[in-house]
């Protein structure tokens, strides 16, 4: 009896060390997990256009110089009306006015400036869905200097009104391409994908195709080019059975 007892609590004390000490390196054993990043990209034509310009008048006289300013004006609008585009698109922002001097010196030192007049300038800003039309008149508005117009065109701009779907559709391809990655790292390690632990989007890129411009750790936004390629990153962390 006395050595059944004892065996019994031999065994007892054995179990309960190898239970002790396998809770102790399940603890200690770190979890596995498998992070990865997908990919979503998608190529885009824009959709809209902002475009301005920027007309101006010199004269000794303000009064002038304005009502001057006033007929250059209904000149731009005729033009670009005449052009196909539409007078609600078309919006004149506030006048700039401006004291031109002139620095006079004398026998080398500067002796104070002389006032030669005011210029006045003002810009007009033309937004509108029709890419193509605006594109063309932007290149041909310096046919205003014809008419006595002293007009500078800068740069169209382009957008595309329907980001925020194409932006939902790229997160959707950006988590399935990680998904995907995440599957061939955990066959090729002999482990088998467990639950989602975690979903971080990325950085939001869009960039001009063929332009050449590189990725910005900020995110860029391209709206010097009408065609344009967006994308978007997303990283997935997944624990591993």
């Amino acid at each position: 009896m006395k050595n059944l007892t004892a065996a019994i609590f031999a065994l007892a004390i054995v179990l309960a060390a190898f239970l002790l000490g396998k809770s102790y390196v399940d603890r200690a054993k770190p979890a596995g997990n498998i992070s990865v990043t997908g990919l979503g990209n998608a190529d885009f034509t824009s959709d809209l256009i902002v475009w301005e310009g920027e007309f101006s008048r010199f004269n000794p006289n303000l009064s002038e110089a304005f009502a001057g300013l006033k007929e250059d004006r209904e000149k731009v609008r005729n033009y670009l009306t005449n052009k196909g585009i539409k007078a609600k698109s078309i919006v004149f922002l506030s006048v700039n006015t401006y004291e031109r001097r002139k620095s006079e010196y004398f026998e080398g030192k500067y002796i104070g400036e002389r006032f030669e007049g005011y210029e006045l300038s003002q810009r007009v800003k033309i937004e509108s869905d029709d890419v193509e039309m605006v594109e063309s008149v932007s290149r041909e508005i310096t046919e205003l200097l014809n008419q006595g117009v002293q007009f500078r065109s800068y740069s169209p701009r382009y957008y595309y009104t329907k980001l925020a779907d194409l932006k939902i559709e790229m997160i959707s391809q950006a988590t399935e391409d990680a998904k995907n990655r995440a599957e061939q790292i955990a066959v090729y390690s002999g482990a088998k994908l467990g639950k989602l632990i975690s979903a971080r989007m990325g950085v939001f890129q869009i960039t001009g195709q063929n332009s050449g411009e590189e990725f910005s750790w900020g995110g860029n936004f391209n709206t010097s080019d009408k065609n344009k390629t967006a994308s978007i990153t997303m990283r997935l962390e997944y624990d591993v059975k």
